[in-house]
């Protein structure tokens, strides 16, 4: 048996607002859409938005880490920042770290840490 992918699906009080920053701020396109629940991808990245469901307690959007987005190069990254950066809430401008990533992050409409890296080439 071998896992295909990963698609987070994540929990959003307002899914129009959440589809409006996808597809304005990063590009994504609304590939399938119900009552309450919308699928999101670009460049073969998948990306689920939905009410919350009854079988949890849900008050407000939340999630302990981040979503980790690999680009090929950091021209990509860069070209992104330029994209994104006056569009969403900064959390950590373009950086290069010391484990070898170029890299920033954002928060999206929700709240919800997103981080764009790439690998810095010698």
């Amino acid at each position: 048996m071998k896992l295909n992918a990963i698609v987070p699906v994540l929990w959003v009080a307002d899914i129009p607002a959440t589809l409006q920053f996808y597809k304005e701020v990063l590009g994504f396109a609304c590939t399938a859409q119900a009552d309450s629940w919308a699928c999101l991808e670009r460049d073969g990245v998948e990306i689920m938005v939905s009410a919350p469901n009854a079988h949890y307690p849900f008050d407000k959007s939340h999630f302990t880490g981040s979503f980790y987005f690999k680009l090929e190069t950091v021209n990509q990254v860069d070209e992104l920042w330029q994209q994104v950066k006056d569009k969403a809430t900064v959390v950590y401008p373009i950086e290069e770290f010391d484990y070898g990533m170029r890299e920033f992050a954002v928060n999206d409409s929700n709240g919800f840490i997103l981080q764009f890296g790439a690998a810095i080439q010698d």
